[in-house]
């Protein structure tokens, strides 16, 4: 049914970039929840894959010696919602992992699998975006650092080179006074593709107003976007109803919806405005925030 002409199971990181090198055909499978489904429309034909489920070097979430979290591209998305240090210092990954799919596909799909895809519906890029994260990529014979925003080049296509591999997430520390917040918009609550979706950080100053705020959506270009016009208008607010609208305003400039079978762009641009200053006020108010 799938034909698949070759399957590779390394147990280390090292023998898996071994691989890779020397067979530059190989399709590198996670939790397999896009890879298979395109084998199965037959997208995919008689191809060779190298399986990462036993690589546990891949996996799990750890605190580094600086304050940054590096988050395993195996890790599935129940681990990453379930984990200590996503539930306290990270909450929009864990709201973005929950959104993804239902239990049985979070039980499965991978961060870096979602990433890899370079799909613009994926839940979990919005977050990633909006803290800034970075990707660290690896072959047999070096290993490079991106952020993500550099990584997605175009609907489905990601700046993966022959023989690379995604190998851990990384987000920098963010200190106290911090907040975070993910909103998805989707025709069901629950194992639905995203419409539209929003991630918002804010960092407060010492007068209670906003020291930094970062926007980065999702269905709303054709790669996920940050809306950096938006994000500097923050800067010295306090997220009142019209600082959101203003805040909805600018974000609008930053995308380039589109009709689609889920939505049309005017639908869209609505979602914009409305759910990009709402998730402004919610990262602000988690972060401490006193709204007046």
């Amino acid at each position: 049914m799938y034909n698949v002409d070759e399957l590779y199971t390394p147990a280390t990181l090292e023998e898996a970039l071994d691989i890779m090198a020397k067979d530059p055909e190989v399709q590198p499978l996670a939790g397999g929840t896009d890879v298979v489904v395109k084998m199965r429309a037959k997208n995919l034909k008689n191809v060779k894959l190298l399986s990462l489920d036993r690589i546990q070097e891949l996996k799990g979430v750890q605190m580094l010696e600086d304050g940054t979290i590096a988050i395993g591209a195996m890790t599935t998305f129940t681990k990453v919602a379930n984990d200590p240090i996503i539930i306290e210092k990270l909450p929009t990954l864990r709201t973005a992992a929950l959104a993804m799919g239902g239990p049985q596909i979070q039980n499965v799909a991978t961060i870096g699998g979602n990433v890899c895809n370079g799909a613009v519906s994926a839940d979990s890029a919005p977050s990633l975006f909006a803290l800034e994260s970075k990707l660290v990529l690896r072959t047999k014979d070096s290993e490079r650092t991106i952020d993500i925003a550099d990584f997605y080049l175009g609907p489905g296509r990601v700046d993966r080179k022959p023989g690379e591999l995604l190998v851990r997430i990384l987000v920098a520390p963010k200190g106290d006074h911090f907040g975070c917040m993910y909103n998805k918009f989707a025709v069901r609550k629950a194992m639905d593709l995203a419409i539209f979706g929003v991630a918002a950080t804010c960092k407060l100053a010492e007068d209670g107003t906003i020291a930094k705020a970062t926007i980065a959506m999702g269905v709303a270009a054709p790669v996920p976007v940050r809306c950096t016009e938006a994000e500097d208008y923050a800067v010295g607010k306090i997220p009142t109803e019209d600082v959101m609208a203003e805040i909805g305003r600018l974000s609008l400039n930053s995308t380039k919806p589109r009709d689609s079978w889920r939505a049309s762009k005017r639908y869209r641009e609505a979602l914009i405005r409305t759910l990009s200053g709402r998730a402004v006020r919610d990262a602000f108010v988690l972060a401490g925030g006193k709204l007046s």
